[in-house]
């Protein structure tokens, strides 16, 4: 049994990114699905499924209540903040192949910016009554008590081992605010950046800089997800789910994964890519974007060599020149990624592989027919393969 091709994505909504939406985080997710309901020609009527993220304040039956939904026969969350990203499109996917609902919502909503900001201290974090609880309380008391911080401990680690230099970090903020600035949609719309305006910004957490690190934003997404058969039917061109995957590794932690033989690998991603290639039948060759999660620049680079596309500490090496430009040999974030267009949690990069099959985005990219999408990493993560339907 396989899930690849079962199920299409076949609608796509979003507000706008904003630093200060002015809105309640369940009347941005209610806009954000209303939006990929109009676009896959859909009625609210329609939807009998709903996926989110535990992170995510909007209950599934409170926004089935605010568009209208009726009876839901499929309801899921996923855990571990960014990495649940593809996984909520793998959830639905599951629950559409197998029946047990037919067309299924996954969003994620949130006042990130000018609501709970993520990336600062949170002393409840640490204060929890349960096991996650309990880790953090390991490492808070040392100060690696905020994403960039608990970031930078492997990002340091990589440098020493395989002999990066920050710069190597700052060419992936370099390519992903290029791509945002001819993006209308991005935040950092018309505002590129140069490697040296990366090499001055600020230390947040050293090695890593300001603009190693992602934004903060305000918005929703949302995407409808249904059969093959019933998708090919509406309005625009369905993207099929060629392969979808989660991963966690050996003694993996959320972000504080400092006890493993190697400290700068992600081999959660690793897991996740294996499947992923299985699943699709494609090798790294066939991708033609690649849309990976780019919370902090260091994890692109690990990403990089967790999913095959080089060998360990090679990514310095493979992405010189000009492969992650749109016309390069793996363009990278054609959006901007969370760096440059929108940090939401992801999600907004899977809508981009859709905009990318659809021949619809703002950076097209020539031909694009199989686009690899990752989820948050640090954690135990996910990913997809999207592709064009051969009918």
């Amino acid at each position: 049994m396989t899930l690849a091709g079962k199920a299409a994505i076949a609608g796509i909504g979003a507000t706008e990114f904003s630093k200060d939406s002015g809105r309640s985080e369940l009347r941005l997710a209610s806009e954000a699905v209303r939006g990929a309901l109009d676009d896959a020609g859909l009625a609210p009527s329609d939807v009998d499924g709903m996926v989110t993220f535990t992170m995510d304040a909007n209950a599934e039956i409170a926004v089935a209540r605010e568009l209208g939904v009726g009876e839901l026969s499929f309801f899921s969350r996923v855990h571990y903040g960014g990495g649940a990203a593809a996984a909520t499109v793998q959830q639905a996917a599951m629950a559409v192949a197998t029946g047990a609902a037919d067309v299924v919502v996954a969003y994620r909503a949130f006042n990130e910016r000018s609501g709970q900001r993520f990336g600062q201290v949170s002393s409840a974090a640490a204060h929890q009554v349960n096991s996650s609880g309990v880790d953090n309380s390991f490492h808070y008391p040392a100060g690696i008590a905020t994403p960039a911080a608990t970031v930078a401990m492997a990002a340091q680690r990589y440098l020493y081992e395989y002999g990066a230099t920050t710069e190597d970090f700052g060419r992936v903020a370099v390519v992903d605010r290029k791509h945002a600035a001819t993006n209308p949609n991005a935040w950092f719309h018309g505002k590129p950046i140069s490697l040296d305006e990366h090499q001055a910004s600020r230390w947040i957490a050293e090695p890593l800089r300001l603009l190693d690190c992602c934004q903060e934003t305000d918005g929703g997404i949302a995407l409808v997800i249904t059969s093959a058969a019933r998708a090919k039917d509406l309005p625009h061109t369905p993207v099929r789910v060629a392969a979808a995957a989660q991963g966690s590794g050996t003694g993996q932690y959320v972000m504080t994964s400092y006890y493993r033989d190697e400290l700068a690998a992600l081999p959660e991603m690793g897991v996740v890519g294996r499947q992923l290639w299985e699943q699709s039948g494609l090798g790294h060759s066939d991708v033609d974007v690649a849309v990976l999660y780019d919370h902090f620049t260091p994890y692109v680079l690990l990403q990089l060599e967790e999913l095959g596309f080089c060998g360990r500490g090679e990514a310095k090496d493979f992405i010189t020149g000009d492969t992650l430009e749109l016309h390069g040999k793996l363009p990278l974030n054609p959006h901007g990624g969370q760096l440059g267009e929108a940090y939401l949690h992801g999600m907004n990069g899977i809508a981009e592989g859709v905009r990318q099959i659809r021949g619809s985005a703002a950076n097209q990219v020539t031909g694009a027919r199989n686009v690899l999408v990752t989820a948050g990493t640090g954690v135990p993560t996910s990913g997809l393969v999207l592709g064009a339907y051969e009918w």
